[in-house]
């Protein structure tokens, strides 16, 4: 997209809405917890922003020019989403907010960081490196990468919320001198040219409106010869747009995860490379010959579970876990105590589920497609 097709940015105006929605929930525990603090009317603004670009739009109803609307408010839906999810991924997976493969006998929080780990390892992440983390979330990868390498990270978000409760986690753990965040579009950052030595994004640039145009902004702050990484969300070459079922499937995705138009692998690769990219490796990790599936905390699939302390993180994820906490999160609503439109999001986020381990099953959607790319010399 040229720089005049991309939304404007407001930081005031994100600043004073965050402030009237969440109010001091930023510092509160997380999860439910957070979630009683919310303003009832910024609550419904945000529900009906985000919400009007789905509701009455049936997969069959679908056509390029409602895809063209919700890529040209791209930064406000990405925005909205994460106003209204936050909370709810913070109850539900922690504060990496991505997949991960697993491995027999290993605890879901140990390989969700061991995903970050081998990141950083592909990327060949150093100490004392300045590292940018585009779409940091509430910057637990950021927080682990610190850790594993001692680099310096910079975390770019463009939600305020996330913002605040990831320089909370970082001043808690004792990491503010080693990581900060900022707040920004990552289709027009304001870092100059070549501030970075590396640029990570776990499973975050597929909020972009197109993915070549990221790519290149990512590719401009780089430094001459400095890596960039990404797991990246895509429909892989078996989605047939044609198919009806695999349409639904990705609308599912695309509706519950607050993205407004994501692409096939084929289409990734062409844009890391019309970036400027030099692409050194790139692999499908959900393709894996692995025994565990990375869905499968998503699926409830206690068979699958790779430690016995995990049996209370996989149980939010079944059908009943997720039924019983939708039941309380619409109890709450309804007395009052949490704000119009939980139910609503917490409706749309079972459904993403449901439509990803669909998405797994069937190899239509990989949520771990690894790029790693070298701008040159």
């Amino acid at each position: 997209m040229a720089p005049s097709q991309l939304e404007q940015e407001d930081h005031a105006r994100d600043a004073a809405f965050n402030k009237a929605l969440h109010g001091k929930s930023a510092k509160a525990q997380g999860g439910f917890a957070a979630m009683r603090g919310k303003d009832a009317a910024a609550q419904k603004a945000a529900v009906d922003e985000y919400f009007k670009h789905w509701d009455n739009k049936a997969a069959e109803d679908e056509t390029p020019e409602t895809r063209a609307a919700r890529r040209a408010e791209y930064a406000t839906l990405t925005r909205h989403y994460y106003n209204l999810a936050t909370d709810f991924y913070e109850y539900g997976w922690g504060s990496s907010f991505h997949f991960c493969r697993f491995v027999q006998g290993e605890p879901f929080l140990q390989a969700i960081a061991r995903h970050e780990h081998y990141l950083a390892l592909q990327m060949g992440i150093k100490k004392d490196m300045r590292v940018l983390d585009v779409g940091c979330g509430v910057g637990g990868p950021a927080r682990e990468i610190v850790r594993f390498t001692d680099a310096n990270v910079v975390g770019l978000n463009n939600n305020d919320y996330q913002i605040e409760r990831a320089t909370h986690y970082a001043q808690r753990e004792g990491l503010s001198h080693k990581l900060s965040f900022v707040k920004g579009d990552f289709m027009q950052m304001k870092f100059p040219d070549n501030s970075f030595d590396a640029v990570y994004a776990i499973e975050a640039t597929v909020h972009a409106p197109e993915l070549e145009g990221v790519y290149r902004e990512i590719q401009r702050v780089l430094k001459p010869g400095g890596i960039f990484g990404v797991y990246e969300w895509l429909m892989t070459d078996e989605y047939d747009n044609d198919n009806a079922e695999h349409r639904k499937i990705r609308l599912g995705i695309e509706q519950g995860d607050g993205i407004s138009n994501m692409v096939r692998v084929s289409e990734g690769l062409d844009a890391i490379r019309n970036a400027g990219f030099e692409l050194i490796h790139n692999e499908d990790l959900a393709d894996r010959d692995d025994a565990v599936p990375w869905y499968y905390p998503l699926a409830g699939s206690f068979k699958h579970m790779t430690s016995v302390w995990d049996v209370f993180t996989i149980a939010r994820m079944t059908w009943w876990g997720r039924g019983l906490a939708h039941r309380f999160v619409g109890a709450m609503e309804t007395i009052g105590l949490f704000p119009k439109g939980s139910q609503k999001t917490a409706d749309s986020l079972a459904l993403a589920g449901d439509c990803l381990v669909a998405g797994g099953k069937k190899k239509l959607f990989t949520p771990m497609y690894l790029m790693v790319g070298r701008k040159p010399q």
